[in-house]
Order: structure tokens, then sequence, then C-alpha cells
């Protein structure tokens, strides 16, 4: 089976092959991913490593808080995402009736 870990406090510059090297160190990865802005495409400063329950432990011990790129890694076990509302929220009003407006129809 295989864990997911959090890495932050990531270097701008750190690519995704330099966090496969830096865990392959450890163990076996199976997946590398840095999460980037969308606008941007510029590194938010973490992402996720997915390696075996065991050599995930052993990562988490080896590398939360050490140096890598100029910066003190934070490695724990990610956490499952967060539900989320979409929608916006708020702006009542939007449906069918608008009042007497008519839905934006002149009615003359």
């Amino acid at each position: 089976m295989t864990k997911k870990l959090f890495v932050g406090n990531l270097s701008f510059q750190t690519t995704e092959s330099d966090l496969d090297g830096l865990f392959g160190q450890i163990g076996n990865v199976e997946s590398v991913s840095i999460i980037t802005d969308r606008m941007t495409g510029r590194s938010k400063g973490f992402g996720f490593v997915e390696m075996s329950n065991e050599d995930a432990e052993a990562a988490i011990q080896k590398l939360n808080g050490t140096e890598f790129g100029g910066r003190n890694l934070t490695v724990n076990e990610a956490r499952p995402p967060a539900k989320r509302e979409f929608g916006g929220g708020g702006g009542g009003g939007r449906g069918r009736d608008r009042g007497d407006r008519g839905g934006g129809r002149d009615r003359y």
C-alpha cells in the first residue's frame, strides 16, 4: 500500500525531479507532484510524494525539518482534502422572480 506525504516549505526553484531524487534516496517513489499557481504556473512552495507505507514513514523521520534548497522542509502524512462547497454563496434573488421587471423583457 502507498502513503501520500505532504512536503512543505519548498524553494520555488525545486522541481519534481529534485524531490524524486531526494525521496528516492530513502525508498521507491511512486509519484511526485509540486502544486503550481493556475494563473502564473509558479510553484506554491509545496507538493506531494507517494511512497510505500514503510518508505513513507522512514522519509518523514529522515527528512522532516532537514534543509533542502536553502529551506527547512516540512514532511508529514498528507491529510485528505477538505470538502469544498461550490457556488460562491450568497447572491440571493438570482432566480426567476425579479420583482416586476419581467426578467429583462419589455412588457409594453
